[in-house]
């Protein structure tokens, strides 16, 4: 039996998988819906060249903005209620090592363990406090996301995944070859990042690949048919 090779943490990266993952499918089922939709309403290449550029470039910084603000005003609420912390160690503290006994107890701690848990917990209004921000609140310093990033990781992986279902109208095709192309690398494109996903979640890569895929699929028909029938009706 082979031995059981030591796989370490990924780090604090982690902290961004999700603005990473949420960005780029956005950016790719976004606009394959919206290249597919207006493609379907009879827009000339160019056209569809155009709204597909205003389309990614709104949506990345709609994205970025969005991500930035959330996290911040995250970090806020968090700094709100370790200034509240502050103040229930100064007036409150018995309450707080109680909250420490209820809390320990409920991970599990052997009850002959807690008290001197909590004593070594307690020691200090600063060493209390910051076990609070951990067992209260679950605020980790490694596991902070700073906004500035937030914002540069979803936004800029949303623009990375809306340029597949651009790209191809650039170039002198017709809307067809062009959306047949454009379709075919968003697929491409999804079912990888599926499947990247799983370097990190550890489940299985192929359905994580066809998960992706599907639901931008089922998204896309769906698209497609409003934006004929739209077009259909002003024509």
């Amino acid at each position: 039996m082979d031995p059981v090779v030591y796989t370490p943490h990924i780090g604090q990266s982690r902290s961004y998988w999700r603005d990473a993952v949420l960005g780029i499918n956005d950016g790719l089922v976004s606009m394959a819906l919206l290249i597919v939709g207006v493609a379907g309403g009879g827009l000339t290449r160019s056209q569809i060249l155009l709204t597909g550029i205003a389309g990614a470039l709104a949506g990345a910084v709609s994205m970025g903005t969005g991500e930035y603000l959330a996290t911040k005003s995250q970090d806020e609420v968090f700094e709100s209620e370790v200034e509240l912390e502050k103040e229930h160690i100064e007036h409150f503290r018995r309450q707080e090592v109680d909250q420490l006994f209820e809390m320990l107890n409920d991970l599990g701690v052997d009850p002959d363990d807690i008290e001197p848990a909590v004593a070594a917990l307690s020691r200090t209004d600063k060493v209390l406090l910051n076990s609070m921000k951990v067992l209260e609140f679950g605020m980790v310093k490694t596991e902070r996301r700073r906004p500035a990033v937030a914002m540069l990781t979803s936004g800029g992986l949303f623009l990375a995944g809306a340029t597949a279902s651009v790209v191809p109208f650039v170039f002198p095709l017709t809307v067809s070859m062009a959306l047949m192309i454009a379709v075919i690398l968003a697929g491409v494109a999804l079912f990888a990042v599926g499947v990247i996903k799983t370097r990190i979640t550890r489940t299985n890569a192929v359905r994580a690949g066809l998960e992706n895929l599907l639901i931008a699929g089922a998204g896309g028909v769906i698209a497609y048919v409003v934006g004929r029938l739209v077009g259909s009706s002003l024509a």
